[in-house]
């Protein structure tokens, strides 16, 4: 009778040592469940409010959640997957992972409900864990003589900054109520940009890859002047934003970002290929972020499109379908299997942007049929899109077998 319970605690045991060998293993599961999770709940259980929550207006909470929580917990595992790679120096294992879970894990319980008594408490562990990695970031930086991290250290620093505004606005709501938002966006705008600089990062050699599985040749090179195109001027934007320019400029530099990153879609025409799910997917996460962008600065500058299908395009569907594309490329070549996304995993992009239309396109164009987004729906193909990922790559990040000492 005893054997069972000892055979399931070492089973338990294998398979957290598996997930604390690589930031990716931990991190990317953490955060497809939150993403799931929290829109849902917030729409279907919460009905748009929080339980424990008074001042702080219920959708800012969700911005925050889906910016800091979802988002960041993706970029957790991406930080500290792709770092050691790029670097050639160890990766993070063990403990330290799962202190950073734990950070972000505290933080992400206290905001599913609003426990706005507990505020200081998740504003610490975010903060914590964004400054670790800024610290990280800069150690690897220094100790490698290296100028390759200094994009991602400039980003991870902004994304501080917004934070620790946000936060200290959530503590003030009765007089900051318009900061909260304004640094959300900022916050926002600023995953756009390491969203810009990760896709020139991960694009060239994925396209590559598949132009030549052999990887004895590298056809597509990309024009190294237009790579940091979008993220420079999305820079340009996060300052504007920060400092409060009026509503016509920053609208310009939102047009201005979002046609930068549909540069990025153009070249993503490499022939036949193209069909890919790989290829469409990353080119999808570009189009998404400059169509909403562009929304968004036509909105500013007094069309009439509701400034937040805009904000839900680029987010939700750009940054959205970009962390899910990252989640099923990487998750293979890190776990060791080969290029190519089976059909569960295609049909879970394919959700993710249903949803994002679902959300958006009634806005822009409302009609008697669907006057407006239908939230209960949206949620579940969110959340669906996120879980049928996780269901199909979980076998792979728990498996010891595929653990690699090397990079991918």
């Amino acid at each position: 009778m005893s054997i069972g319970p000892r055979a399931d605690a070492v089973s338990y045991r294998a398979t957290l040592d598996v997930l604390g060998d690589e930031g990716f293993r931990l991190f990317f599961p953490l955060a497809a469940i939150h993403a799931a999770l929290w829109p849902f709940l917030w729409v279907a259980a919460f009905g748009f409010g929080l339980p424990l929550s008074d001042s702080i207006p219920p959708g800012l909470w969700h911005a925050h959640e889906m910016i800091i929580g979802a988002f960041g917990g993706a970029l957790i595992g991406f930080i500290t997957t792709a770092v050691p790679e790029w670097t050639d120096t160890n990766r993070l294992r063990g403990r330290v992972l799962f202190v950073l879970a734990g950070l972000w894990g505290a933080a992400r319980v206290i905001g599913f409900v609003g426990a706005e008594a507990l505020g200081i408490v998740g504003a610490l562990c975010d903060l914590a864990w964004l400054a670790f990695l800024v610290v990280y970031l800069v150690r690897v930086s220094m100790a490698k003589r290296s100028t390759r991290l200094v994009a991602f250290v400039f980003w991870i620093s902004c994304l501080l900054a917004a934070e620790a505004v946000t936060r200290y606005a959530f503590l003030d709501m009765a007089h900051a109520a318009e900061l909260a938002d304004r640094f959300l966006h900022i916050a926002g705008f600023v995953f756009l940009g390491i969203l810009g600089i990760a896709l020139a990062r991960i694009t060239v050699p994925v396209t590559n890859l598949v132009l030549d599985p052999s990887q004895e040749t590298s056809p597509f090179r990309p024009h190294p002047g237009r790579m940091n195109l979008a993220p420079g001027l999305v820079a340009l934007l996060v300052v504007a934003e920060a400092f409060g320019l009026s509503e016509a400029t920053t609208g310009y530099l939102l047009i201005a970002a979002g046609a930068a990153f549909m540069d990025r879609v153009a070249e993503n025409f490499i022939g036949r290929e193209i069909v890919r799910a790989e290829i469409l997917a990353l080119a999808g996460s570009s189009g998404f972020a400059g169509l909403g962008l562009m929304l968004m600065g036509a909105s500013r500058l007094g069309f009439e499109i509701p400034a937040y299908a805009g904000l839900h395009l680029a987010l939700m569907g750009g940054l959205g379908l970009g962390v899910l594309a990252v989640f099923s490329i990487a998750g293979l070549r890190h776990t060791g299997q080969g290029l190519g996304l089976v059909r569960q995993t295609r049909f879970a992009l394919l959700l993710l942007v249903l949803a994002t239309l679902l959300r958006v396109v009634p806005e822009v164009f409302p009609t008697t049929l669907l006057p407006g987004p239908p939230f209960v729906l949206v949620s579940l193909l969110w959340a669906a899109a996120f879980l049928l990922w996780l269901r199909v790559y979980w076998p792979f990040f728990r498996d010891p077998v595929t653990i690699q000492h090397q990079g991918c």
